[in-house]
């Protein structure tokens, strides 16, 4: 997800997960009829005839997990498996470590398709960018504004939103139609929720929620900053956002995508169109396009396969 921040849908918050939720975890493992397809991460985005799964579940369809933990599905169970905008949200060795389960869950001759901001388009947007507006080019230069943000703000940033969502909200900006294209919808959407937001359209128990945690939150910082001085308290509040799942961990690009795949043993990889696949039908379940537009249009979609004679030598 190129999440922009609280603005859009779907967000990732890193909190312990109950009994509960856990148990029914372990009661899914040993589901005779689990879908032979996996969306990891899945947020609001998933179709039913998947097994979908989440930090936090969107629908009572999804599993609640913290897939840092490991996936909670025995060995060769899945055709495929695929996760969109969740691997730069992880730490480099988190991101092997799914990539190594992914490997894991999956069959022989299994696909997995793998969707993250492609760091080789917005650093060449970047600098062809800062190019022509030295040379002198005003539209060009709102665009290197941009294309700026995308590359270092939600690697950086110390809040919700970042310089991002402020930028995307703000109608009167003359390059729209230049961020629309890198964001897609989620441009009209961050629009929306902040309208919302100004509003305060918002539902009784999501507001009693949100209070409460403020005040937690507020509280804390209150006692960091009592002990230990405005700038601890400062930092204070910085470590805890950095840690709800918001910012960028890392980025990939094909060759970074191709080095990992190839060690951790997948095979025949490819980079891929939104609405190209290995795997059957996928355009219909509308997971990375929306009818005929592309859902994230900064992303870079690749596939590969898990290795049959990987397997042999893993047994």
């Amino acid at each position: 997800m190129t999440d922009h921040g609280r603005f859009v849908v779907r967000r990732y918050r890193l909190v312990a997960i109950p009994l509960a939720a856990r148990r029914s975890v372990k009661q899914q493992r040993i589901q005779p009829r689990l879908p032979r397809k996996l969306n990891i991460g899945c947020g609001a985005n998933f179709h039913e005839g998947w097994c979908n799964i989440d930090l936090s579940a969107a629908d009572p369809g999804v599993i609640q997990y913290d897939i840092r933990r490991g996936l909670p599905f025995d060995d060769n169970t899945f055709d495929v498996v695929y996760h969109s905008h969740l691997l730069e949200h992880l730490t480099p060795q988190q991101g092997r470590d799914l990539l190594a389960e992914c490997h894991r869950v999956l069959r022989p001759d299994g696909i997995v398709r793998i969707v993250v901001p492609d760091l080789e388009r917005i650093a060449q947007l970047y600098l062809e960018m800062l190019q022509k507006a030295w040379m002198g080019d005003p539209k060009a230069a709102e665009n290197y504004h941009w294309m700026k943000l995308e590359l270092l703000d939600q690697l950086v940033r110390d809040r919700s939103g970042g310089l991002m969502g402020p930028y995307m909200v703000d109608q009167e900006k003359a390059n729209r139609d230049f961020v629309a294209s890198r964001v897609g919808r989620e441009l009209d959407s961050c629009q929306a929720c902040f309208a919302d937001r100004k509003s305060s359209r918002t539902g009784r128990a999501q507001a009693i929620a949100e209070w409460w945690n403020r005040c937690r939150g507020g509280l804390a910082t209150w006692a960091v900053k009592l002990l230990l001085g405005q700038e601890k308290s400062d930092a204070f509040r910085e470590g805890l956002f950095r840690h709800e799942g918001e910012i960028h961990r890392w980025m990939y690009d094909r060759f970074s995508l191709l080095q990992l795949c190839s060690e951790l043993g997948f095979d025949d990889f490819r980079i891929c169109l939104a609405d190209e696949s290995m795997i059957d039908n996928f355009h219909s379940y509308q997971l990375d396009t929306l009818g005929d537009e592309v859902r994230k249009p900064d992303s870079l979609f690749v596939e590969c396969c898990k290795r049959r004679m990987a397997l042999r030598r893993a047994a």
